[in-house]
């Protein structure tokens, strides 16, 4: 209806936020098992959000979609595997393709924006550290296993 009426508009589209790394966990978890496809995903801070939400507000409307995203591309399960970590959240990620994302089948771009999106700067790591994750200042040795 926005689109189709005469009134002059913008809609933001963002990615992911950093801040539901642990739900996309619990939803994608089966006992101490994380099950999450290895696409990409380019995930952002909810400050960052909020920034160009209002960039976007106060500029000329463009009649159209404006797409913000995080300054880095990482995969899905790396993504929730650091947060988790970061949490000292011990759960095993699994790299299984066909989990999908939130029971919707997603391919290698579904969960990135487009090549002009507007990108945020708060990358995730440093967005763990400030945002005082228990683990986020040690490094974490454990990896992401992979299932076929």
């Amino acid at each position: 209806m926005i689109k189709e009426s005469s009134i002059p508009f913008s809609i933001v589209h963002a990615t992911q936020f950093f801040e539901f790394f642990k739900s996309i966990a619990d939803a994608s978890s089966d006992g101490t098992t994380v099950r999450l496809a290895s696409v990409l995903i380019q995930p952002m801070a909810a400050d960052d959000v909020a920034t160009a939400v209002g960039r976007v507000a106060v500029g000329a409307p463009v009649n159209g979609l404006v797409e913000v995203a995080g300054p880095e591309q990482l995969r899905l399960n790396e993504f929730v595997f650091q947060g988790l970590r970061a949490q000292n959240d011990l759960r095993t990620v699994v790299a299984d393709p066909a989990s999908g994302y939130f029971g919707v089948e997603v391919d290698e771009r579904t969960l990135v924006p487009g090549k002009n999106a507007l990108l945020g700067e708060t990358h995730f790591k440093t967005w763990l550290f400030q945002s005082g994750q228990p683990g986020s200042s040690a490094n974490s040795q454990s990896t992401v296993s992979a299932s076929r």
